[in-house]
């Protein structure tokens, strides 16, 4: 069996994207239990020169859902950036599932060699799908899954590398 761009990128997003409500889901019950408003971590950054973790959570869901559009040949939605809460945040993730649900498997998997038109900064850049896939697409999304990850630990949360796979599809004894 080959390997497809829809499993490599919306199967994948799905997989993330649902250990991600799962983990927002221990931040909650870890401000419980400490007695603190989980608000708290919505600020909360690695460093003073990096963006604080409800943003990180706003880029990766835009990253998945964006990719996901531009290989598939649709027009992805623009949802509001609204980030006042652990539940808003919790809302942008399942409207992100949502979302590449609905795109063409088909479509998807045929785009390895579509150039994909995206914009980075000011500028448009192109790349045949397969390398912005591989290349580009999948670094930024696990860049800031991964940083807001780390945010949430770095807070106290007590979560782990199973926390972050979340329910990996085929695995099992062997």
């Amino acid at each position: 069996m080959s390997l497809s761009l829809h499993h490599a990128s919306v199967s994948s997003y799905e997989v993330t994207l649902r250990a991600f409500l799962a983990i927002l889901d221990k931040a909650v019950a870890h401000a419980a239990e400490k007695k603190f408003d989980p608000a708290v971590y919505l600020t909360m950054r690695l460093r003073p020169d990096m963006i604080p973790f409800a943003r990180q959570v706003l880029i990766f869901c835009d990253n998945a859902k964006n990719a996901s559009a531009r290989l598939a040949g649709a027009q992805a939605p623009v949802f509001e950036d609204v980030a006042a809460s652990i539940d808003d945040l919790k809302v942008r993730i399942q409207k992100t599932l949502d979302y590449i649900k609905t795109l063409d498997r088909h479509a998807i998997d045929g785009a390895a060699t579509k150039e994909i038109v995206f914009p980075v900064a000011q500028n448009k850049m192109k790349m045949h799908g397969a390398n912005y896939l591989v290349h580009y697409a999948l670094p930024n999304y696990y860049f800031h899954l991964t940083t807001a990850y780390d945010i949430l630990r770095y807070g106290g949360v007590e979560i782990g590398k199973r926390d972050f796979l979340g329910a990996v599809p085929g695995i099992g004894p062997a």
